[in-house]
């Protein structure tokens, strides 16, 4: 019952949203400047001052990795003679916003490769960060931030969390720029929508001609191509008359259901035809009895033929109530399907299920998402 209230929440809350939804929202509120991206950047590395809980021996890749470092240090030294637990190698990753300048720290995500049990009090040796294009973006260092623990003890251990995956807040630099593509010309740049509609993008470009006086075109569903007469002097000026551009975008009817957790979630567009649900509750319980048989005389005159016998007996009970109708008449909505459900006492799962087989029939005038 308690997730039942929470289906109607949810669903009474996106009913909310739609009536919100039909005000105009600004462009920068379902769009993007094409080019204005986060850039994700990679980076190997080792971790030092490990007490013990780095990778081992076996690991060539950590012994090979220390060799190659202390030898930048003019200390020349086999990897066969390397035997310490107290380093690991890391895969460093991090996320380089849009307009990132030199100097700007960013926070960075360490991850063991090897075996290494824990990454806790270890500190992070200088890593250079590469983009897709295999340029250094930053440059990464400090001491690591693991919210777990591993303990080892006498043949015993204790975990919390995962100690081989933590965080060096502000730990990279950037040494540059974030790549950016608003236009190879100046003359023009490009709308990107969060979600492709092919109404909502002959939308955006509409209002885009109608309030900020520029040419726009929607190229397809989920890009709309803005064109300057002339190269504007200002760029950053005209992307935000750009992206304060009212817009009314289209909803999609549809309905989201989660059945790990049992939650429904409908726009506010979702209409229903003429439906007739019938929910009947079948029931069938069988219960079964062990009797032991015990003949007279088995102990007086013993025979192979006669001996203990356990006797099963089954008693079936059948319960069939009367199923219960539910009419929903056409143009309701998925609200008021569940509102109707409520009354006859319908689970979450039940209504999931009764969802389904309503999308089946044709009569739920939507998308169906289940995930």
């Amino acid at each position: 019952m308690k997730r039942f209230c929470c289906a109607l929440l949810l669903i009474a809350f996106a009913g909310l949203s739609a009536q919100a939804a039909e005000q105009p929202v600004r462009l920068k509120e379902i769009a993007r400047v094409q080019g204005v991206r986060d850039n994700a950047l990679t980076g190997y590395g080792l971790v030092i001052g490990l007490a013990g809980t780095g990778d081992s021996s076996k690991n060539r890749l950590t012994v090979q990795s220390v060799a190659n470092t202390l030898s930048h240090f003019g200390v020349n030294i086999s990897p066969d003679d390397l035997n310490s637990r107290n380093v690991a190698a890391v895969m460093v990753t991090a996320v380089l916003p849009p307009f990132a300048e030199s100097g700007q720290k960013l926070d960075v995500s360490v991850s063991s490769l090897g075996d290494a049990r824990s990454l806790t009090g270890g500190t992070l040796l200088l890593t250079p960060l590469n983009g897709p294009d295999s340029k250094l973006y930053a440059l990464a260092q400090g001491p690591l931030s693991v919210g777990g623990y591993e303990v080892h003890a006498f043949g015993s251990s204790e975990q919390k969390n995962h100690p081989t995956v933590g965080r060096v807040p502000d730990g990279a630099s950037v040494e540059r720029e974030a790549p950016l593509g608003l236009g190879e010309d100046g003359h023009s740049l490009d709308v990107v929508l969060y979600q492709p509609d092919f109404t909502t993008a002959e939308r955006v470009a509409e209002s885009l001609r109608r309030n900020a006086g520029v040419q726009a075109v929607a190229e397809h569903a989920g890009k709309v191509r803005v064109t300057f007469a002339t190269p504007p002097g200002d760029i950053v000026r005209a992307i935000s008359m750009i992206e304060n551009v009212p817009v009314m975008p289209d909803e999609v009817a549809r309905v989201v259901v989660n059945e790990r957790t049992g939650t429904v979630v409908s726009g506010g567009d979702v209409r229903l035809g003429s439906v007739t649900i019938s929910q009947g509750d079948l029931r069938i319980e069988v219960q079964t009895d062990y009797l032991v048989s015990q003949p007279d005389g088995v102990y007086v005159n013993p025979s192979r033929n006669i001996g203990t016998a356990v006797v099963p007996q089954a008693n079936i009970r059948v319960q069939d109530p009367e199923a219960k109708l539910v009419s929903i008449p056409s143009g309701a909505t998925v609200a008021d399907l569940i509102a109707a459900l409520r009354a006859i006492h319908l689970t979450t799962r039940d209504v999931i299920t009764v969802l389904q087989s309503i999308k089946t029939a044709g009569a739920l005038h939507g998308e169906l998402i289940i995930q």
